[in-house]
């Protein structure tokens, strides 16, 4: 189905009836509005990576990225832009992680965590695809720990590429089920997202094809569920933390009945606001969002100190040394490819206690670290490569985390040149006879694969899985 035209064949008499008459119910003389609204195209909209794009480029580059001339952005989210007809998913500024294509209403949460660089815990307990996630470690600015974590094996396999291609370096991303995680990380986190699996009734206007799997036991099923996430969620936050809660979805026992179900049981938090948008009021397709505080100097009634102190005293640990003759070749990668003012080559050479082996791999770990021993861990931190043999490779996540400067050599593509073109479906590109080694390939200045040059020649590395 062609996207720009998809919504000429949703028709609103297609909606499930029980779904219709629920909304009259709930929105009375506004329903009209609402119904209507599904006849009109759904929103478009992307959010530009900041760690990427300069606030000196913001301007040039939303034009770019939405194709408009006057981008217009997302009133709840400053980094939001919409965008019409264009196709930004197939730029190679896609590809480098320079945004992240997300419908407008989802960045509404995000904005409502409170999130800062102070060097938080972060956790994002249902986080695939990576939309909020990758918002969230905007925010962070590489600072503190971002938990990512996803139930299902495949989804959480798709958020730690999109981890990956946004070159967020503080994340950890992990596929366990939330009592596995609350039995862990008992008071633990400052801020926690629990964007709830849910009836996904705010995307009936972008997934027609949604509406025919809605029934009323599934809006029960999703209820209970969203119940048991919300409990384990306030397992791990910590005394005065927050939460915010939210879903795709309309329904109320959904939304203010989860929250109302929750403060029965939870009698040492309060909620701070709740937001709704809907489709014909505001800019977005569909989103409920609650602000849960946890009260300062109260004792969770689910969660004993001594599980909270435990976890907590990991943070100081040491991870295990890396032995000598590697870490000697990553060094050496690292002084022959990397510029001085590198920050990833600092902090490696000022702290080599926060490197960590998983087999082959090599990562750079964020800067708290808990301990995640008998957890499915899928990312941890920042992988910066892997040993092959007596030699060091780097890793395609570390060129997402690189600018052109980072680099002792790099080259710079324009991102509608032949030459990207050519780079992404794994071509060679041609450079100096004089330079050898390893060299980051780059778009706007934006770090997007590896090649290995030698003899004129710059030899492909960009990930055979990623090529198009």
């Amino acid at each position: 189905m062609n996207a720009d035209t998809d919504y000429k064949n949703n028709d609103p008499a297609n909606l499930p009836g029980d779904f219709t008459e629920r909304m009259k119910l709930q929105l009375g003389n506004d329903y009209g509005s609402f119904i209507s609204s599904y006849t009109l195209p759904y929103t478009k909209a992307l959010r530009i990576n900041t760690q990427k794009v300069l606030p000196v480029d913001i301007t040039r580059m939303s034009r770019i990225f939405t194709g408009s001339e006057n981008p217009e952005t997302v009133d709840w989210c400053t980094s939001g832009y919409y965008y019409g007809n264009h196709e930004p998913g197939k730029s190679v500024l896609h590809d480098l992680g320079a945004y992240y294509i997300q419908e407008a209403s989802a960045m509404l949460p995000v904005t409502l965590l409170d999130i800062n660089d102070s060097g938080q815990k972060v956790l994002d307990l249902c986080a695939a695809p990576g939309g909020k996630t990758t918002q969230i470690a905007d925010l962070m600015n590489g600072r503190g720990l971002l938990v990512a974590n996803e139930v299902i094996p495949s989804r959480a396999a798709i958020l730690s590429e999109n981890i990956e291609r946004m070159g967020v370096t503080n994340a950890l991303v992990i596929n366990e089920e939330p009592a596995a995680l609350s039995a862990r990380f008992g008071g633990y986190f400052d801020r926690i997202l629990v964007d709830a699996p849910c009836s996904g009734e705010g995307m009936f206007r972008k997934h027609p094809e949604a509406s025919q799997q809605w029934s009323l036991d599934n809006v029960k099923m999703c209820a209970n569920r969203q119940d048991m996430i919300l409990d384990r969620a306030a397992d791990m936050l910590n005394d005065g933390g927050r939460i915010v809660y939210s879903t795709c979805t309309f329904s109320p026992e959904e939304d203010e009945g989860s929250i109302e179900r929750f403060l029965l049981h939870h009698p040492d938090f309060a909620v701070e606001k709740m937001h709704r948008i809907y489709p014909h009021t505001h800019r977005g397709e569909g989103h409920f969002a609650a602000v849960l505080t946890k009260i300062m100097g109260s004792e969770s009634l689910n969660n004993s100190s001594d599980s909270s102190a435990k976890t907590k005293s990991k943070d100081s640990s040491r991870l295990p040394k890396i032995p000598r003759e590697r870490l000697t070749l990553l060094n050496d990668f690292l002084e022959s490819t990397l510029s001085s003012g590198c920050k990833y080559r600092q902090q490696v050479t000022d702290d080599p206690g926060l490197l960590l082996a998983f087999g082959e791999s090599i990562y750079l770990a964020p800067e708290i670290m808990p301990d995640i021993s008998g957890l499915k861990v899928l990312r941890a931190g920042l992988k910066l490569g892997s040993f092959k043999k007596m030699r060091f490779e780097p890793d395609h996540a570390l060129s997402h985390a690189l600018l052109f400067e980072d680099a002792l050599c790099a080259v710079d593509l324009d991102a509608d040149s032949e030459e990207a073109k050519k780079y992404i479906t794994g071509l060679t590109l041609s450079c100096d006879a004089s330079v050898k080694g390893w060299c980051l390939v780059c778009v706007e200045h934006l770090g997007l694969g590896w090649g290995k040059a030698s003899s004129g020649v710059i030899k492909n590395h960009y990930p055979r899985g990623l090529r198009r």
